[in-house]
């Protein structure tokens, strides 16, 4: 061996063939085995970093006393010895250490080190607390990590031992099931135990950036053929892929896990994770093998093993955690506490373990969610400033004289709900959920004329000009006859109509204005705003919804959807609000047909379309995109509607409305179709919310799986708004199972919690909503779709520590942790 790098392969081979014969200090040519180890562990070689060399001179004494060992002490020490040469072997050859990988023997120079991996036990039971970091130490002042590691931890916004401890995997890999190899099964994670019968590393002859490390493992009841392949041209160098065979000689023992696939070789391990053991029965040190293994969010440069390596060193400062939660909390929901959880979410000892763990810290992520929430749903109820709303008066008589129809028991139960709030000083702050066509309009407009009534003005804000129209249309009509006057802005609205209805709103004399994000981007002065009406809310950012509040002096807030929210969902989102349901839809609407087509079944559709515009009614053509789009086949709504109106309803009058219109062209298209010139009416989403034609008995919609089940329901609601029988055609070529299960919810459900609940279910909480919003908190574990009960536990626990201590003074951890979690989770983003 030379003075330069140690002799991999001699060392092992050397130790390997002691152990074969029984530990008896075996005589070579030259040397013993004791004289030879003994004189290769006095040299220091060139390679061996400094940190190494204290643990290199203690092998060298201890194996020049080796001939006074006891067998079983000659077998401790090189079983001990093998273990640490095959640890420092990888840590040196670890291309990620090395700025540039020559031919076998070349540059050694100039190869950079890793420092030692400490050799923490993966799961924290007893570490003393004087060797353990603290909570707020930098990780680049610890020695296992370093300045270099530590930079590049960084990427991962991973700056200090806490951050590294909360930083939870995204998901585990259990491992820790060990089998024969005769016992394999395809889509199991097993660890197996063999020895090497085969191993070889080579260039991929198809890609010559590839190597590719084969190992032929055999046990006593079968073999099996492994591969790992490393990508990157310092792979596919002789120096690293001789060193791979010498990590692996026939004979060694190696402990192999991963997932078991079939290949045209039979069974094997998906690209295993590989530890050589000195015997079969060793315990296995790596940090992946025959454990529940932690799967960490990475990015560019940040590898598995580094986060891992970085955790273990972290991990005992766990021990001085302090619990946030009494006691006599913890017991009460059966939580771990939060040392142990953070020790076991990483590094778990088995599966159920795991899950306790994650459990506790599940509910850590709702309970100070739901305790920010109610501290500001009690913070907003201490305001006494609010404006007193009369319930009654002759403006809500003579409304409900005019009205055709008498509300339903669930619009009356709402509404009694909005009217107690309104006589408070308290500012109200109540969210309506109702499913389309449930009449949440009508209740609004009640609460507008109690404001009125009382001296105040109203204001009410829609997301896009289509729904702001149609409510100004429908209040005109109303207003009109309680000779009440109403306006309308919006980004269309003309320079002096603007100045006109500003002039009015300071003054008074306008008592409600209806408009979109022009409310509050306009110099909008109200003299006395008291209520505040918002649709379709969650179309509009936190800080837009603030900005409306901020016109009046702590106004009256009413937040209307017609996107019905599953329970959890509205919990986390909408934790702060009074929650109000119009479950019950008017008397004599008709269930909406609804039925999913192939295109093989199009004929069918326009069959329905020319039957239902044959007996004077209408039909939506609803499509995703206006142009096409390379990426997406989607038919575009401008070809789809040249190709209706050309060739397959050639007879009709067929219409196109698409966001790319001007507000003019809208109207045009819209006002045409409500008063029935064109007959079938090609659009885009535009439609899904504010085009009101009771005439419209059909619904086709294109690309179906396109669609959240959520907007589908919406669109749906588009029809079935008059007596006659109506359908809604889910068009789609997609031969997705999952993508025909979710049309199948369509067919079968017309109850909007329940299909916004499946959607949820399908594509996650914050495509519920239509579009991501900040307001839905990205949490690291908990599951809104997963973990409802344990949802519905931390709102019950924070409501009791609430209603004892709204300020938290008495709990003066938890109101710390409280605070961390809105400034660095949160950010804030939970307002509403």
């Amino acid at each position: 061996m030379t003075n330069d790098t140690p002799d991999w392969i001699r060392l092992h081979k050397a130790l390997a063939i002691e152990a074969e014969h029984g530990f008896i200090d075996l005589m070579g040519k030259q040397y013993r085995f004791s004289e030879f180890l003994s004189l290769t562990f006095g040299k220091f070689p060139v390679a061996i970093p400094a940190i190494e060399r204290r643990r290199w001179q203690e092998l060298a004494t201890k194996f020049a006393s080796y001939p006074n060992l006891e067998v079983k002490d000659r077998q401790t020490l090189i079983t001990t010895t093998r273990r640490y040469l095959d640890q420092l072997q990888k840590q040196q050859e670890d291309p990620e250490e090395i700025e540039k990988q020559g031919s076998r023997g070349a540059g050694e120079q100039g190869r950079i080190y890793k420092s030692k991996v400490p050799k923490a036990t993966p799961v924290v039971n007893e570490v003393s607390r004087r060797l353990a970091p603290k909570i707020d130490q930098k990780l680049s002042d610890l020695p296992e990590i370093g300045i270099r590691k530590a930079d590049k931890l960084a990427a991962l916004h991973l700056y200090t031992v806490r951050d590294l401890l909360f930083y939870y995997p995204r998901d585990h890999i259990d491992y820790a099931r060990q089998v024969n190899i005769r016992e394999l099964q395809a889509g199991e994670t097993v660890t197996i135990v063999a020895s090497v019968k085969r191993c070889n590393c080579f260039t991929s002859p198809k890609n010559q950036k590839l190597s590719i490390l084969e190992l032929v493992l055999k046990d006593n009841t079968g073999q099996i053929k492994v591969g790992r392949f490393s990508a990157g041209a310092r792979f596919t160098s002789r120096g690293w892929q001789e060193s791979m065979k010498r990590r692996y000689p026939v004979g060694s023992v190696v402990a192999a896990c991963g997932l078991v696939k079939e290949s045209k070789y039979g069974l094997t391990l998906d690209n295993p994770e590989l530890e050589v053991l000195a015997n079969p029965g060793d315990t296995i040190e790596s940090l992946t093998i025959g454990r529940v293994v932690p799967i960490y969010a990475l990015t560019e440069g940040v590898m598995a093993n580094m986060v891992r390596q970085a955790v273990t060193a972290v991990l005992p400062a766990a021990t001085a955690l302090k619990d946030p939660l009494p006691k006599g909390l913890r017991e009460k929901y059966n939580l771990m506490e939060l040392k142990d959880a953070i020790a076991n979410i990483h590094f778990p000892t088995d599966s159920d373990t795991l899950q306790s763990a994650r459990r506790r810290l599940v509910f850590d992520e709702f309970f100070y969610l739901q305790l920010g929430l109610l501290q500001r749903q009690q913070q907003a109820k201490a305001i006494q400033t609010s404006a007193i709303l009369a319930p009654k008066g002759q403006l809500i008589e003579k409304f409900y004289e005019i009205l055709p129809f008498q509300l339903t028991g669930a619009q009356q139960r709402v509404l009694n709900d909005i009217l107690n709030d309104l006589q408070k000083t308290t500012p109200m702050n109540r969210l309506v959920q109702g499913d389309v066509g449930s009449g949440k309009t009508v209740v609004a407009v009640v609460a507008i004329l109690a404001a009125i009534q009382s001296g105040y003005q109203g204001a009410l804000m829609a997301p896009t000009e289509v729904l702001a129209e149609q409510h100004y249309r429908k209040l005109v009509s109303w207003f009109n006859l309680l000779h009440l006057p109403v306006e309308l802005l919006t980004g269309s609205t003309k320079t002096a109509k603007r100045r006109e209805i500003h002039a009015l709103l300071e003054t008074g004399q306008l008592p409600l204005l209806v408009g979109t994000h022009a409310l509050i981007q306009d110099p909008v002065n109200f003299h006395r705003l008291g209520l505040v009406v918002i649709d379709e809310q969650h179309r509009f950012g936190v800080k837009q919804r603030a900005l409306l509040q901020q016109k009046g002096e702590q106004p009256h807030v009413l937040t209307m959807t017609a996107t019905p929210i599953p329970r959890t969902l509205a919990l986390t989102i909408h934790g702060d609000l009074d929650v109000s349901q119009i479950d019950e839809l008017p008397p004599g609407r008709q269930k909406i047909q609804t039925t999913a087509l192939t295109s093989q079944q199009r004929s069918h559709a326009y069959d329905l379309i020319r039957r239902e515009v044959a007996q004077g009614r209408q039909t939506y053509v609803v499509l995703p995109l206006v142009e096409e789009s390379e990426k997406l086949d989607l038919r575009s709504a401008v070809e789809e509607h040249q190709k209706l109106q050309e060739s397959v309803f050639a007879d009709f009058q067929v219409g196109l409305l698409h966001g790319r219109m001007s507000s003019a062209e809208k109207d045009e298209a819209i006002t045409k179709f409500r008063d029935n010139q064109t007959q079938i009416l090609v659009s885009t989403t535009v439609v899904e919310v504010g085009v009101d034609v009771p005439n419209a008995t059909v619904m086709l919609i294109e690309n179906a799986e396109r669609f959240g089940l959520s907007q589908l329901h919406q669109l749906r609601g588009r029809v079935g708004r008059g007596a006659a029988q109506s359908y809604c055609l889910l068009m789609s070529s997609s031969r997705n199972p999952d993508a025909q299960q979710r049309l199948k919810v369509l067919e079968q459900s017309q109850d909007g919690f329940f299909i916004s609940e499946m959607d949820m279910r399908f594509r996650g909480p914050g495509e519920v909503l239509g579009t991501r919003q900040s307001g839905v908190p990205d949490f690291t574990l908990a599951s809104l779709v997963e973990d409802e009960e344990v949802l519905l536990l931390a709102r019950q626990a924070a409501e009791k520590v609430i209603e004892i201590d709204v300020t938290l003074e008495r709990w003066y951890l938890m109101k710390e942790e409280l605070k961390y979690r809105y400034d660095r989770l949160m950010g804030g983003a939970i307002l509403t």
